[in-house]
């Protein structure tokens, strides 16, 4: 029996919670297990919201079918382009079904990474191809690991249960808004990989997919180190992976321009999020979390995002002499900020041009000026909130200091940005300070750039068979344009690789 908003003070006993439900269902001495689990803060006193499943004492739970995976009948073994989570998610369902993927990632394994990203934090040396962005577990490795997603499809129940198998905590299986944290994910992406091998896929690191083999309008193989001959690729190459953007261009691949955002990491002293968002409460809930959206009088929508309490920003670039923030949180969210994205969004007609790669230039020409405007060395441009509203340059930081490494520089971000963008943030922010008191903190900090949230392409595909124009090639994930967030990504490698095998079961 499914029982559905119990409701109890989130200081709750665990007797209280017991005899509420034995009271829903009718059932004595009811035994439960957590379906969903949320919390209600629109008004005071905050509740959990629960959501249970209830069975009497010598009954059984309700099973969960798991995912049907066809048996591979491909002649030629598939290959996964990109170790991000559609890539990964896409290998481990054709590894499930005896198809043995090779899959490429021009980074490096997760614990090589690691100290690649560390090195880049402390000392300023970026390596192109091992950073945030590139390497095993994809950019939300290096996030909070969150797994909201604005997406309604049932493979969402299945990528969690592979996360809670290969090690997540259990609770990702019914916290409304789950998250592993960076710091618990990268032992889950080792499991995942331990479980790809052992069915006999391979992963080939450090290898970047230089062409694609195109003969008869159909897929024949890509090249990396070698020659790979296949007919089926799925392409999950991430939203940053813009020489390989190029070269698809130049192979004729249909690219479109797409919608994306640009704006700065906005930093607040968690204890001001939490008392916002929990009142008196605060004590008794880990640490609060935000999501604020507004429009413009012009429609410009202006928005938070990936936000991560307790977190830290961190350096995202993939490319040299360039500045890209990000926001992470470890599974504690213990830290003395909260960040989040501050996102104005752009779109094709703002470009100035049709080309299909011109949001990606767009991209790269803000993330170049912020290198240059904070001295180089791959600090970040900060400015203080109060100075922004108010259009002068910080000259020091106050109550907020910049978590960014390798360190952050104070900043005039009206000199950085186009005027449309900071004309919409110093709209949004009073906006958004009635939503959540103390938004508008005079000494919160401004990071810029945030430049990565989204891809700015879409790799055209058929929306029945997943396929390129090209036959065999599928473009996945988010940098392909078809997903925004790592539940997401993971739900379309699922999706690409058992359209691979159903369609040859057919």
């Amino acid at each position: 029996m499914i029982i559905n908003d119990i409701r109890l003070p989130v200081d709750h006993s665990p007797a209280q919670l017991q005899k509420k439900i034995e009271k829903a269902s009718g059932i004595p001495n009811a035994r439960w297990r957590l379906v969903r689990r949320a919390i209600d803060a629109r008004k005071q006193p905050v509740c959990y919201c629960y959501t249970l499943e209830a069975v009497a004492p010598d009954q059984p739970f309700a099973e969960r079918e798991p995912l049907r995976i066809p048996k591979s009948n491909l002649k030629q073994r598939p290959i996964v382009v990109g170790c991000g989570p559609a890539g990964l998610f896409a290998a481990l369902v054709l590894a499930r079904a005896g198809a043995r993927p090779f899959l490429l990632e021009r980074g490096k394994s997760i614990e090589e990474r690691v100290k690649d990203i560390q090195n880049f934090q402390q000392a300023g040396v970026l390596d192109p191809c091992s950073n945030v962005q590139f390497g095993e577990g994809g950019a939300g490795t290096f996030s909070d690991g969150k797994l909201t997603t604005g997406i309604h499809n049932p493979l969402c129940r299945e990528v969690l249960e592979v996360f809670a198998a290969h090690g997540a905590p259990q609770e990702i299986l019914y916290e409304a808004k789950p998250h592993i944290g960076t710091d618990l994910l990268r032992t889950v992406i080792k499991n995942m990989r331990a479980e790809i091998l052992s069915l006999g896929g391979e992963i080939r690191f450090g290898e970047t997919v230089s062409e694609i083999c195109i003969e008869g309008g159909k897929i024949a193989g890509v090249v990396g180190k070698e020659f790979y001959p296949t007919d089926h690729v799925i392409l999950a190459i991430g939203h940053s992976a813009r020489d390989t953007f190029e070269m698809l261009l130049e192979k004729g691949v249909p690219l479109e321009a797409k919608a994306f955002s640009v704006g700065a990491r906005i930093e607040h002293p968690q204890p001001l999020i939490n008392q916002a968002q929990y009142g008196n409460s605060a004590r008794h809930l880990g640490a609060a979390d935000y999501k604020l959206s507004w429009h413009t009088p012009e429609g410009r929508g202006v928005y938070t995002f990936c936000m991560c309490p307790g977190g830290e920003v961190i350096a995202a670039a993939s490319e040299e002499g360039g500045v890209v923030t990000n926001g992470m949180s470890y599974h504690a969210r213990d830290g003395q900020n909260a960040n989040s994205a501050l996102l104005v969004g752009i779109t094709p007609a703002d470009y100035g041009t049709d080309h299909p790669l011109a949001g990606m230039y767009f991209q790269r020409k803000l993330e170049q000026s912020a290198f240059a405007m904070a001295g180089g060395n791959y600090r970040a441009p900060a400015q203080r909130l109060g100075d922004f509203l108010a259009h002068r340059p910080t000259a020091s930081f106050g109550e907020v200091l910049p978590t960014y490494r390798p360190g952050a520089a104070p900043c005039d971000l009206h000199q950085l940005f186009p005027a449309f963008i900071t004309q919409a943030m110093e709209e949004a922010i009073p906006v958004f300070d009635r939503r959540l008191h103390g938004f508008a903190l005079p000494d919160a900090l401004l990071t810029a750039p945030e430049t990565r949230s989204s891809s700015p392409i879409t790799i055209l595909r058929d929306r029945a068979t997943l396929q390129s124009p090209i036959g065999g090639l599928y473009p996945c994930g988010e940098g392909a344009g078809y997903a925004g967030g790592i539940m997401s990504s993971a739900v379309d490698g699922i999706r690409c690789a058992l359209a691979i095998l159903e369609e040859n079961n057919g």
